[in-house]
């Protein structure tokens, strides 16, 4: 199967461009959605989250969001940590979920794909960018955060021109019928690669 990764920083807009891909029927797994529910559902999990970060970092059995992000975004240990034990978990259940999947391809949406080296199991890469006034508007407008905030979790991520170094491809993120377009112009690309098998 072939896997295309999509990723980019807080605000960029990755997740409605990865939209416009499932609407092209292709299946997309949003790596932090996925992560959130293995978190709140995995008892393994779990049990080594709160071995690392506290009693705290569950309420009711529910993962307690804000305790954890205090933790990981004032501390790069703490976060790459964290990072290490929900990666592996993440990964094993993306390989099982490709295994089911029927289409001509699948995407991977990932906050950190370069971050993490999830990259390297892909066979093609995009990142999706914007200018960091409207990814931080963006942001506080979908999370009700603070300025202060968004700009502490975009340090704690690789900077765009780092990342676009390693993409395949890029798309700007502003206009979202270019984006769109862009998007189409893609999914013919690598269908015809596939079709080409590959190479």
């Amino acid at each position: 199967m072939v896997v295309v990764g999509i990723t980019g920083g807080i605000g960029s807009g990755k997740t409605t461009v990865s939209g416009f891909f499932e609407e092209l029927g292709i299946p997309v797994y949003i790596a932090d959605v996925e992560a959130k529910l293995l978190m709140n559902t995995d008892k393994q999990l779990q049990q080594e989250i709160i071995n690392l970060l506290g009693k705290e970092a569950y309420v009711d059995g529910v993962l307690n969001r804000p305790f954890i992000a205090s933790k990981v975004f004032n501390s790069k240990k703490m976060l790459s940590s964290l990072n290490a034990i929900v990666h592996p978990a993440v990964r094993k259940h993306f390989e099982e979920w490709v295994s089911a999947q029927k289409a001509p391809y699948v995407m991977q949406e990932a906050a950190i794909l370069f971050e993490n080296g999830g990259y390297k199991l892909c066979d093609f890469t995009i990142l999706i960018t914007a200018p960091i006034k409207e990814r931080i508007s963006r942001t506080i407008k979908r999370d009700g955060t603070t300025e202060n905030e968004v700009i502490k979790r975009m340090k704690a991520q690789w900077s765009d021109d780092r990342k676009a170094a390693m993409a395949d491809v890029v798309i700007e993120n502003i206009i979202l019928e270019d984006a769109k377009k862009a998007v189409a112009r893609i999914h013919t690309h690598i269908m015809v690669r596939i079709g080409k098998g590959w190479t």
